[in-house]
């Protein structure tokens, strides 16, 4: 019996003890994360450079960007070696979500205590489609400036002040942009018209924004080849409603948009997607201010 009272005695102690031993090194982690420089990785240049306005001026941050493809679709991207390295060294990953990027789930494998911020985690308002490109909606992007922003402010409770300052003032200059949305909203009202044609499914947010419906949409990318069916309903989508404008991004849509105005007269708007550029923290509001402009004077030509 004194054997096995000892035995439980000794038992608790060593128990005690690796809950002391655990509760030291994960307080020593956690403080690592808010003392020394932070490593945030981000999935795609949008999220770059909302991450990037978010930081600024926040010491002992690291930002990084994975590789990007120089063409095709964002969706088929493949993590090169050098972006999984990178991965590897990172403290915080921070992606878009809703299927934007095919690769996450091999990435939260294959490093299960890399903390992810998703940017669209919390919104359920919206279609898949329109998630994989929340950026491209002002209204959509403000909410995801500041989810980004409150998993930062977790991260780094010590320049969450600096974070919440920052997330303000970004947000502030994009909600400008979604004051410009309206605008554009008015004025399809005004004109009666109410849908799109679309050459990608980038622009489903941006196109509910204006309060537009989509008539026709055929997703074009660099192996996208058009049949001659295609180009027929493409046309007959034209015919059914007078005035109604296509959205297409240039490199992939251009050819087909063109020929499309020069039989019909059909304004077509070639939409900057975001999705490539200088890694500058003005990118994704000039950007934005010169897609809501172009649709603009298509929609005053066509008076």
């Amino acid at each position: 019996m004194r054997n096995k009272y000892l035995y439980s005695l000794l038992m608790m102690g060593v128990i005690g003890a690796l809950v002391v031993l655990f509760t030291i090194r994960f307080g020593e982690k956690k403080e690592s994360l808010t003392n020394e420089k932070l490593t945030i990785v981000t999935s795609f240049y949008p999220m770059y450079v909302a991450t990037q306005n978010l930081v600024s001026g926040v010491e002992g941050i690291h930002l990084k960007n994975l590789s990007e493809p120089e063409t095709g679709c964002l969706h088929d991207f493949q993590l090169t070696p050098e972006d999984m390295k990178l991965l590897s060294k990172a403290d915080v990953f921070v992606v878009n979500g809703s299927g934007a990027e095919n690769f996450l789930q091999d990435v939260m494998k294959e490093y299960p205590k890399l903390i992810t911020i998703n940017a669209t985690e919390t919104m359920d308002d919206m279609s898949e489609e329109v998630g994989m490109h929340a950026w491209m909606s002002p209204r959509l992007y403000k909410k995801q400036i500041m989810r980004i922003a409150h998993g930062l402010k977790e991260v780094c409770p010590k320049q969450k002040d600096r974070i919440s300052k920052n997330a303000a003032r970004y947000a502030k200059k994009v909600e400008a942009l979604c004051k410009q949305v309206d605008e554009l909203k008015e004025l399809y009202a005004a004109r009666g018209q109410s849908h799109v044609i679309l050459f990608s499914e980038a622009y489903e947010g941006l196109v509910e924004d204006m309060g537009l419906s989509v008539s026709y949409l055929m997703d074009l990318d660099e192996e996208r080849q058009v049949s001659s069916g295609e180009v027929a309903e493409v046309m007959e989508a034209v015919a059914k409603e007078a005035g109604v404008m296509i959205l297409a991004e240039a490199p992939y849509g251009k050819n087909l948009g063109d020929m499309v105005h020069k039989e019909t007269n059909t304004p077509v708007v070639y939409l900057d997607t975001l999705t490539r550029g200088a890694y500058d923290e003005q990118r994704y509001l000039t950007g934005m201010a010169k897609n809501l402009q172009e649709i603009k004077e298509a929609l005053d030509e066509t008076d």
